[in-house]
């Protein structure tokens, strides 16, 4: 009987001490299987848009698109090849293109602006921000142009996109001072910028 009873208790102190080696095991494989469903089911980070990836799916975002910063620059970028060969004709319709694109987005800008002004005054800010800017580039487009024709003997062309730099960019912007001198040099205007204006 004695016997007997050792044996038992021998059994349940085994038993007893198996409980925390087997809990700890069970506890082991949670925090493992909890790991990988972790790795797993974690989010991959989204990479910011970039203009030049050919798997960005924002249409507008494409350097090829034509009402878009990229587009109105890429259209640039080739009037100047097409200058630095004298192919004038093709450097025309290029900045007629580019012109157009900054005029167009310019604008659309400055509705939303005008939109969310009141609204949502950060958007609001980043709007006119662009408008302002793609205006500048209009701007500078027109002013090519204009050269543009100058190199084709047309100044007569010229003029009326000096003067609607002059007004849009302001006659003492650098800008707007550069489109004053093309006017004197081919003639339209008989008095230079004084020295104070140029000198700015």
């Amino acid at each position: 009987m004695a016997r007997l009873i050792s044996r038992i208790s021998y059994l349940n102190i085994r038993y007893l001490l198996s409980l925390p080696l087997a809990w700890s095991l069970f506890s082991g494989a949670i925090i493992v299987s909890h790991s990988v469903l972790a790795q797993e089911t974690t989010p991959t980070e989204v990479p910011e848009d970039d203009p030049t990836d050919p798997n960005n799916l924002r249409p507008l975002a494409q350097s090829d698109s034509l009402l878009s910063l990229q587009g109105g620059q890429k259209l640039m970028d080739e009037a100047s090849q097409a200058i630095g060969n004298q192919d004038y004709d093709s450097a025309v319709k290029k900045l007629q293109n580019a012109r157009q694109v900054f005029n167009q987005l310019s604008n659309f800008y400055l509705q939303l602006s005008n939109s969310f002004s009141g609204i949502e005054n950060r958007i609001a800010e980043q709007q006119r921000n662009k408008a302002l800017e793609t205006g500048q580039m209009r701007d500078e487009a027109t002013y090519q142009l204009a050269l543009v024709h100058r190199a084709q003997n047309k100044p007569e062309l010229s003029v009326p996109l000096l003067i609607q730099i002059i007004r849009s960019q302001n006659p003492t912007s650098e800008l707007g001072k550069k489109s004053y001198q093309q006017l004197f040099e081919i003639g339209f205007v008989e008095d230079p910028l004084s020295e104070s204006n140029s000198s700015r």
